[in-house]
């Protein structure tokens, strides 16, 4: 068979066919590996970068910005912009080593009709109150809508144009949404998770990546969560017991540098 003539198939390069009119070659091309070792619980860890993502969970106006729907609801948003600093420095460095950066966020139908009342009464419990699609008191944008101002990453953190952007509508981001095949279709075996809330959104999606095999570390400087203490304390251990490991964002770069 002849290479020159056969075009690429596929959106990634880790998963692509070689075709023409008479031939289909199967064969993937194999990643050539990076593998960088840090400190890490349980157990120091060693990655291969080649086959690393970061998926950075829920950095969006409605959970961090004081103007955002959390804050409009008395929540104390202060401890969820903790990780925006760490992100802020930490992203452009994975970024430089092609560690693909994954902003996994809140954005919902305008009609809802993904949702079911389950989901829509955690955050609406008296049928009353301001919830998902509902105009925010501050500026009248809706609540964690695909779209708005209130479903937007946070200013403070620059968003590249090969970033990836997947939509979730739960706790968890691998329910009803594309996240899981574009992983696969990157080659994508290690998962590094940040953002917030840690004890809900983060380890909720963390936990349905290690039930679908992926190995998970937790970046415990790049997560946190307007919950009270303990709550970071049961999931840190969780993670560590049962789930994968935990790390810091900072290790990481340090050891790639």
């Amino acid at each position: 068979m002849s290479s020159s003539d056969l075009v690429a198939l596929g959106s990634a390069g880790a998963n692509q066919w070689r075709v023409n009119e008479t031939e289909c070659d199967l064969t993937r091309k194999g990643a050539v590996p990076r593998p960088v070792r840090f400190a890490a619980e349980p157990q120091n860890l060693s990655i291969d970068l080649a086959r690393t993502a970061i998926i950075v969970i829920d950095m969006q106006n409605d959970f961090c910005h004081p103007d955002g729907w959390l804050s409009g609801i008395g929540v104390d948003v202060t401890p969820a912009r903790a990780p925006i600093e760490p992100l802020a420095k930490t992203l452009p460095a994975f970024r430089k080593a092609d560690v693909p950066v994954i902003w996994v966020n809140w954005g919902n139908r305008p009609d809802k009709l993904n949702l079911s009342p389950s989901v829509l009464h955690v955050y609406n419990p008296n049928g009353r109150s301001i919830g998902i699609g509902d105009p925010l008191a501050s500026n009248g944008s809706h609540v964690l809508e695909k779209d708005s101002w209130a479903a937007a990453i946070v200013d403070e953190l620059t968003v590249a144009p090969d970033d990836i952007h997947v939509d979730k509508y739960r706790m968890s981001g691998f329910w009803d949404t594309a996240l899981d095949s574009i992983l696969r279709n990157l080659g994508v075996t290690t998962l590094l998770f940040a953002g917030v809330n840690l004890d809900q959104c983060v380890f909720g999606t963390l936990l349905d990546a290690n039930c679908l095999g992926y190995d998970c570390v937790l970046l415990t400087d790049c997560s946190a969560t307007t919950s009270p203490a303990f709550c970071t304390e049961a999931t840190i251990y969780n993670v560590k017991q049962c789930f994968g490991f935990i790390a810091t964002a900072t290790d990481i770069i340090a050891a790639i540098d």
